[in-house]
């Protein structure tokens, strides 16, 4: 599905200098920063930029087909709606609460069909670290990340994914351009990755995040696979070759007998012999082999000589193993996690569940050869690694179906496919991927709708391996996660420029602040690293109670600004070039020009529409930072206190934006209420990003000031995409009805997305509309079609495979306790908006007594006392308390609504990884840090200490604790603690010198300040923000908010843990 058509002329590129009229009052200029650039943007591959604090909420919703019985998280078109279960055996006594009615998903215009790209000559293919012809290598940052160098894929124009009509025909391709790349030549190269992640926070060496590392096994290592098998393939009997989907070929039945034996970890009966090599060429059977563009033997090496027998053509015979239930040793790790997850736990005795390390999410239950090419957890991740066969069981198990995404996140390693032949399924468009059957060496059955496709001749060779006729050791069946070079049938108009506007209040609130300065500056010191090439254009409008554009025309010495004060007014103006030294003249001079303005209106209303009216010929990023609430003009509000918005002005400009693929990035710097709830729509339905700085001021609260020039920085370098869309599918018989996130619902599965930042995350919301009683997995893809700032069209896909299982208890052994809790926050921000807040908490509350209910009634074979809950789920009570404790969901507080609301954009928007450590903060002590069990990453030791209970009962007097709450981390000091860390960690004599306001830890030469720097910025790593470090003593002012964050502990309007844990255990009991 595609966007509307664009006005005429739109495909007209703005190179070098633009004379045409832009229609709308007084224009600021859009400035081309021909000369700055830097030689790390020559890399195909992308750009080393950094990320910024994700924004707004929740998106519309498509009015799914409900099945009875399945839950109704149906809501209002701009909100899904969070509501208890309506399912058959529910038993509790609880009020239910009205759900409100759906309506139509909003469109902006016709959705043209593009027809789905022909299938070309290949070209090359490339790992994410490779350069074009004519690019030189990225030059590397001040800093980076060691041995996880991030990959940055530059992207491409403004198109949007073909996709099929579903008559399985592939439909004639237009002749947009021709194929650059010569028929039949191949290029090949390999690198680790792109430049690495910047961010002015960091410093050299550092360690690799623990949330991009590699998930370590969680399993003991597997038997050895045994030898090949003699004979033929044992006997199945009938009940396993039951007819397949529709559209399966009948060959596909020597792909049913396998696929259970394959797919499935189960136990087996007996040993097998040792040594068993596997070759991927029948339906699921994949070799042990790493990716072949990992490591690839040369032309001519041992293994790869061709077949005595050969086809007609020349091609190699597709040797068909029989790989049978018999000749397998099944992989006995994810089933003892699974069987792991299934143990009973009483929450009530077993009072230390909380794990002293990170985390990991569970592994799903499939065979360690398939397990291995599944997606990264940390890019794609299931609530339920165990998918119900129907409805109907997952009703029984009261657990939410859905899927979380982070997308766009950077990647240390990133194959690059640069072939113009992308191979997709005739039928329903899925990308080929490594979950496809290859029923022979000509045909593959599609893991989504099960359609049976030619292998086009282009792809039966394999530029890695150099081999014809091994269609399945390409890159594309060997990689989870894998990105395309688009050729032009996925392009609507030709690539857009970069194109970057920065809107600036200078009323005098805004002045008194001195964010100006800081901003400028931080710009100024990162302009060389703005993602983009020659063709980036940069504009510049100010605003108060009148509008501000800036121009310099040929033979000025000065910025030129033009003063708007009639704001309804609409002027033509032309665009000219900026030349390098006078932008920085304008960035070092704003600052200073509006130090004595005494007006204290803001017209940020109709500074948005001149900033859209000027953005909207080419599309791109308006960043705005407003310090206090609209005044007057188009978008003026009022002083009242609401969560909703209270104006659908800003809503519908942005829906204006995304249409024009024009993306909003809102930066709140204010010290009194600016109704974020309304303001935020701007960048919610424009896929922007909000921030949020309460009470900014360079001297009264000067550590906002650091926060927002670390976290401006990341913004401004880090990597961007322009004009994308995605679609997530899945296989036949699940279906998507609600997504999470800051993007416009364009079609029904097609997220528009104007910009995309690798700091965003996503989630959807899914149900079993069909039975998938024949099928043994599922397959979930989703496909990003982005432009890079390098002007490349570029698609990037992930694909996740889970097994599918037919009883409850299975159900429960796969849960993904953190994913769950992530879904039921997007959720439940959604049910505050759409209902009331105390209709959000009961939901969230109603969530664990249904499902430790269903446990308990369907799956227990033995009724006990206390409170059970299965392994997979004990930490379920704990995160939901925590989500009730969190400023999103709080009550009795006298947190200010916006930070509130910024709470909630934050929950809609982050990827789980961070949205979990912001709602369970992770506890630490730290005065007896020692090298055992540390890392050690580029010359740096990182102390690895132990997790502990968020308790004060944990906490000790004589002690030294970090509190790491994702946003902002607390380090509180004992007052009996060690002399020896007072002096040599935190650099004063005793603990009465330690000042009240100290915010930073002095760099020593001792080893206890050695260790205690590198943790704190080993986790500060970790995230695309900047957590600011409180140090607090027992009189701190700032000692509430760190007992705010013991989940474990009662508070003033909360239930401690226990107590939290015998209100459950009473309402599963009745």
């Amino acid at each position: 599905q595609c966007p509307p058509p664009r006005p005429a002329g739109f495909g007209v590129l703005l190179e070098m200098e633009i004379a045409a009229g832009v229609r709308f009052g007084a224009g600021g200029f859009f400035f081309i920063l021909g000369p700055v650039q830097n030689q790390m943007m020559h890399s195909s591959d992308a750009q080393g930029y950094n990320p910024a604090v994700p924004g707004s909420y929740s998106h519309q919703k498509v009015p799914p087909h409900q099945p009875s019985g399945q839950y109704n998280y149906s809501g209002s078109p701009n909100v899904s709606q969070f509501n208890s279960y309506q399912g058959p055996g529910q038993t509790l006594n609880r009020p239910p609460v009205a759900p409100l009615s759906g309506s139509p998903v909003q469109q902006t215009g016709p959705v043209p069909q593009v027809p789905p790209p022909a299938l070309q000559n290949s070209a090359a293919i490339s790992s994410a670290g490779s350069f074009p012809p004519g690019a030189g290598p990225p030059m590397l940052s001040n800093w980076q990340y060691s041995q996880s160098a991030l990959s940055h894929p530059a992207g491409t124009p403004t198109s949007h994914l073909a996709h099929g009509t579903g008559t399985g025909s592939a439909q004639p391709s237009p002749s947009l351009s021709g194929n650059t790349n010569p028929p039949g030549s191949y290029q090949y190269a390999a690198s680790p990755g792109g430049p690495s992640l910047q961010n002015s926070y960091m410093k050299p060496g550092s360690a690799p995040p623990p949330v991009t590392q590699p998930l370590t096994p969680l399993h003991p290592p597997r038997p050895p696979l045994g030898p090949p098998p003699v004979g033929g393939p044992p006997l199945i009997r009938p009940s396993t070759l039951t007819a397949g989907p529709p559209n399966a070929h009948c060959a596909s039945s020597i792909h049913l007998k396998y696929l259970s034996s394959l797919l499935l970890a189960t136990p087996h009966p007996s040993p097998a012999p040792p040594n068993l090599k596997m070759n991927r060429n029948v339906g699921y059977s994949y070799p042990a082999l790493p990716p072949g563009y990992q490591n690839t033997s040369p032309p001519g090496a041992p293994g790869m000589q061709a077949s005595a027998l050969q086809y007609p053509d020349g091609s190699k015979h597709f040797h068909q193993p029989p790989l049978g239930t018999n000749h397998l040793t099944a992989s006995m790790g994810s089933l003892s996690l699974q069987q792991e997850g299934l143990r009973p736990v009483n929450l009530l005795q077993e009072r230390n569940i909380l794990p002293t390390t990170i985390l990991q999410a569970p592994v799903p239950n499939l065979h360690e050869d398939i397990q291995k090419l599944n997606c990264n957890p940390e890019l794609f991740r299931c609530t339920l690694t165990n998918i119900p066969q129907t409805q109907a069981l997952l009703n029984k198990a009261k657990l939410p179906l859905g899927l979380l995404l982070h997308p766009f996140k950077d990647l240390s390693q990133l194959p690059v496919v640069t072939s113009s032949t992308i191979v997709r399924c005739r039928s329903c468009r899925t990308y080929i991927n490594p979950f496809v059957s290859f029923l022979d060496q000509r045909r593959w059955k599609c893991n989504l709708c099960y359609r049976v496709n030619d292998v086009p001749e282009e792809f039966m060779y394999n530029p890695v391996t150099r081999v014809y006729g091994e269609p399945h050791k390409r890159p594309e069946v060997q990689n989870a996660t894998i990105e395309f070079m688009a050729p032009s049938e996925y392009m609507l108009r030709p690539p857009q420029p970069p194109v970057y506007l920065f809107v600036f209040d200078v009323s005098h609130n805004a002045i008194e602040t001195g964010y100006l300065n800081t901003v400028c500056k931080t710009l100024l010191d990162n302009l060389d690293l703005l993602p983009g090439n020659t063709r980036t254009k940069i504009g510049f409008i100010t605003f108060d109670s009148t509008i501000h554009f800036y121009s310099l025309q040929e033979g000025l010495s000065q910025p030129q600004m033009l003063i708007v004060s009639d704001i309804e007014a609409i002027l033509p103006i032309k665009k000219k070039l900026l030349r390098l030294y006078l932008f920085k003249i304008l960035l070092r001079t704003l600052p200073q020009m509006f130090t004595k303005s005494l007006e204290t209106q803001s017209a940020l209303g109709p500074a948005l529409q001149a900033a859209f009216k000027l953005m909207s010929p080419t599309g791109g990023r308006i960043s705005v930072f407003q310090t206090q609430l609209p005044s007057v003009g188009m978008g003026a509000l009022k002083s009242e206190i609401h969560l909703t918005p209270s104006t659908d002005f800003y809503k519908k400009l942005a829906l204006d934006c995304s249409g024009q693929q024009v993306a909003v990035d809102l930066f709140l710097l204010s010290g009194q209420y600016s109704d974020l709830a309304s303001l935020g729509c701007i960048s919610r339905y424009s896929a922007g990003s909000v921030y949020y700085y309460q009470s900014y001021h360079h001297k009264h609260n000067p550590v906002q000031v650091e926060k927002l020039q670390k976290e401006l920085k990341r913004y401004l370098t880090r990597k961007i995409g322009f004009e994308a869309v995605m679609r997530i599918r899945c296989t036949k018989g699940l279906s998507i009805h609600t997504f999470h996130g800051n993007f416009f619902v364009r079609s029904t599965d097609l997220l528009s997305l104007p910009n995309v930042n690798p700091d965003a995350g996503y989630a959807v919301q899914m149900s079993v509309e069909e039975s998938l009683t024949d099928m043994q997995v599922v397959s979930f893809q989703s496909a990003l079609l982005y432009t890079s700032s390098k002007g490349e069209r570029r698609i990037r896909v992930h694909t996740m495979c889970l097994p599918v299982v037919t009883t409850l208890s299975d159900v429960y052994a796969g849960a993904d306790v953190q994913a769950i809790t992530g879904l039921l926050a997007n959720m439940a921000v959604d049910r505050s908006v759409s209902a009331t807040l105390s209709d959000a908490r009961d939901a969230l509350v109603n969530a664990v007594i249904d499902s430790l209910s269903a446990y308990r009634s369907s799956v227990l074979s033995i009724q006990q006392p206390g409170l059970m809950a299965p392994s997979s789920l004990r930490l379920f009570p704990l995160y939901v308390l925590a989500l009730l404790k969190q400023k999103a969901f709080q009550t009795g507080t006298n947190a200010r609504l916006d930070e509130r609301i910024f709470t909630m954009c934050q929950v809609k928007n982050q990827p789980l990884v961070y949205l979990m450590l912001m709602t369970h903060p992770s506890l630490y002590r730290v005065d007896n840090l020692t090298d055992e069990g540390a890392l050690n990453i580029n010359d740096r030791t990182i102390p690895q200490p132990p997790i502990l209970q968020l308790s004060v009962e944990k906490l000790s007097r004589d002690g030294a604790y970090l509190m790491d709450a994702g946003s902002v981390m607390f380090l509180w000091i004992g007052k009996s603690c060690g002399q020896s860390f007072i002096s040599q960690v935190l650099g004063v004599p005793n603990y009465g010198s330690i000042p009240q306001n100290m915010t930073h830890l002095p760099e020593l030469e001792t080893a206890e300040s050695i260790r205690t720097i590198a943790f704190i910025s080993w986790l500060r790593e970790q995230r695309p923000f900047f957590p600011i470090l409180y140090i607090i003593k027992d009189d701190s002012p700032l000692k509430s908010s760190f007992l705010q964050n013991m989940i474990e502990d009662r508070t003033e309007s909360a239930l401690s843990y226990y107590e939290f844990l015998l209100h459950i255990q009473q309402q599963v009991n009745k």
